[in-house]
């Protein structure tokens, strides 16, 4: 816990709907004044930070991060990872149960936890596996993992193909208040899939996985969640069909929430091209078509947070051929500029609107005491500055990884200041 003053910074909260210039002060690690009349914390261990020119929000929080460890250290640690979550300007991560072994008990939760006191430079928050072992024909004990911790439940990388696993998990959703996350892609349809299905597929001779393979189980698992009440997650969104699904989901009342991420609105499966395996990932990117309408899901609501979907692997993995290579690129640093540069600067949202997408929004669905400035709160912070441009170096990345098609490009809109505190 720490006090800390944070002075004439534009303070941006959705969640209370601040949008002023002011001040800040946290004492004792909580949330004890904000606004444009406030007094310098009386705190002599007070350290002040001068955020004029700056946007301050609450600590952004990436819903969707993949932090390796146990298991892959090669490719990131909790310690590396949640470094490299700081430098962009997250003070909370959520990290996906595919590790080795699998996040699949309430020990296993714990375990993550105590990594994470231990190492973590940011909040972690473990998600546990939907089934045992990742296998897809047996539910885990998801009680018992969400006594210990757990804030939701993802088998992420893969598919629950099994529908009725799938209906019992977002029944047990229903009645404990847990998301159920999911990884939307049909096994039999994108089997062997390297890239989107499409003109470039055809080109290049891999085969392509379709945007139906998405549709089809987004489409089964609004229709689950309805039919139990259940809390559905549909994760990084990326094509046309499922952000319509999603709509009609929410009109019908269904509890869907669903995130897009960044490169699913900026890159086209075009970039494959270019980019080899920096630009492969599953769900793949998809076409233009499919670009403008996450985007306008995000601008509507439909698609309520943004997420990384870190996903660091080895150089020397990477740099296999492209149906040899993990499928998934690195982005917690890069997220903060590319959202304001391809967002936030061309107007299809706000400054406000995108914040929320990164605090009040993802805290509310993982149900996380994050996200917000009220008073009393955990004292997390992030500062942006919206007017600096650099060029994203991956030399300098804080991650153990440096797989990402970001590379050189000028971006506008960075973090500068992070503060975490540790308080609850």
């Amino acid at each position: 816990m720490s006090d800390a003053f944070i002075t004439n910074g534009h303070i941006i909260d959705p969640a209370n709907n601040i949008d002023e210039v002011g001040d800040i002060s946290i004492a004792n690690g909580k949330i004890a004044a904000v606004g444009g009349e406030e007094k310098r914390s009386e705190s002599p261990s007070a350290k002040v930070y001068d955020a004029t020119g700056l946007i301050v929000t609450p600590g952004l929080i990436d819903m969707h991060v993949h932090l390796r460890e146990p298991g892959f250290a090669h490719k990131e640690t909790i310690a590396t990872g949640t470094a490299a979550a700081a430098a962009g300007g997250f003070t909370s991560v959520a990290c996906m149960a595919n590790t080795s072994p699998v996040i699949d008990t309430p020990e296993k939760i714990e375990q993550i936890y105590d990594i994470a006191r231990a190492t973590a430079e940011t909040n972690v928050f473990p998600f546990g596996s939907i089934t045992k072992n990742l296998a897809g024909d047996e539910l885990t004990d998801m009680r018992g993992m969400r006594a210990a911790g757990a804030v939701g439940f993802s088998d992420d990388g893969v598919t629950v193909m099994n529908a009725a696993l799938m209906r019992d998990a977002l029944a047990l959703s229903a009645e404990l208040g847990f998301p159920i996350m999911v990884h939307c892609e049909e096994h039999n349809l994108n089997a062997g899939a390297v890239m989107n299905l499409g003109e470039t597929s055809r080109k290049l001779g891999l085969i392509g996985s379709p945007n139906a393979a998405e549709d089809i189980i987004v489409a089964r698992d609004i229709m689950l969640a309805e039919m139990t009440g259940g809390h559905l997650h549909v994760l990084h969104v990326s094509t046309a069909g499922a952000v319509e699904l999603i709509r009609q989901g929410k009109r019908r009342g269904v509890h869907v929430t669903a995130e897009a991420c960044p490169h699913h609105w900026i890159l086209t499966d075009t970039e494959i091209e270019k980019q080899g395996t920096n630009a492969k990932m599953h769900p793949p990117l998809r076409t233009q078509t499919d670009i403008d309408a996450v985007i306008e899901g995000l601008r509507d609501g439909t698609i309520d947070a943004i997420a990384t979907d870190h996903a660091p692997h080895a150089p020397e993995e990477k740099a296999q051929g492209l149906r040899e290579a993990p499928n998934g690129i690195i982005g917690l640093e890069t997220c903060v500029p590319l959202v304001f540069t391809s967002l936030v600067e061309p107007g299809y949202l706000t400054v406000a609107e995108a914040i929320a997408k990164m605090t009040a929004i993802p805290a509310n669905i993982l149900g996380i005491n994050r996200g917000t400035l009220s008073m009393g709160a955990v004292g997390d912070v992030t500062a942006i500055n919206p007017d600096f441009v650099n060029q994203v170096d991956v030399t300098k990345s804080r991650s153990k990884s440096q797989n990402t098609p970001f590379g050189g490009w000028e971006l506008r809109g960075w973090q500068v200041l992070t503060l975490r505190q540790t308080a609850e």
